[in-house]
């Protein structure tokens, strides 16, 4: 089994100082850096824009994995990519039948590119345009709220992600975001999720070194 990638949110850093934070976060041994977007009509809160992927993007190398969860993706999709975003997700429930679309945008400005379904949307809303994404993120907990517990019966969407993936023969990684702890790491990798976004599990440890690595190895 490949091994299971980590991808700190910086949704949980200390926003005075985010370029020392990504920063830390490869030196501590993470795989992407992940960046919420959030723009208080999809979700209640607002984060930050392409102005802070922008601003990040000379303190790592890592691959930056920009989750939008925004209406209207597609007229924000420009800003993100021109800013150095590696990878851009964009929520099946703000493109509705656009979907496929706004991904091949998202690829045609050399971005890789992913769809996401937050809790209670079926799988089956973007399986149909699975083929085209490099990723697949499913939310396990509903996005723009914080403090939830990782709600279980997610995971069965991601085991019906892996199995399209695999039976399909795609290139595509199953990302899973909220509520991952060191405690159910090695039970979401084992329903098929290549890639663990984890927030206050990493910033809110004394060690994130340590954090990173106990994520990883509950696989």
């Amino acid at each position: 089994m490949p091994e299971t990638k980590i991808a700190p949110s910086i949704l949980s850093a200390d926003f005075a100082a985010m370029g020392a934070a990504v920063e830390k976060l490869e030196r501590c041994g993470a795989d992407l850096i992940h960046c919420d977007v959030m723009d208080g009509s999809f979700v209640p809160r607002i984060t930050f824009g392409s102005q802070m992927v922008a601003a990040i993007r000379p303190h790592t190398k890592l691959p930056l994995d920009v989750h939008l969860m925004v209406v209207d993706p597609a007229s924000k999709i420009k800003d993100f990519a021109e800013a150095g975003a590696d990878y851009i997700t964009v929520h099946a429930e703000a493109c509705g039948e656009r979907l496929a679309e706004t991904l091949r945008y998202i690829r045609s400005l050399g971005v890789k590119c992913g769809a996401v379904i937050s809790p209670d949307t079926p799988f089956a809303a973007a399986e149909g345009a699975l083929e085209l994404c490099d990723m697949f993120l499913v939310m396990s907990v509903y996005p723009g709220l914080g403090g939830q517990k990782f709600i279980e019966r997610t995971l069965a969407k991601a085991e019906q992600a892996k199995n399209f993936i695999l039976s399909h023969g795609l290139s595509c990684l199953v990302e899973i975001d909220g509520g991952v702890t060191v405690q159910n790491a090695a039970r979401i990798a084992g329903a098929g999720v290549d890639v663990l976004v984890a927030g206050n599990a990493v910033f809110g440890a004394p060690d994130a070194a340590a954090a990173i690595a106990a994520l990883r190895g509950g696989v």
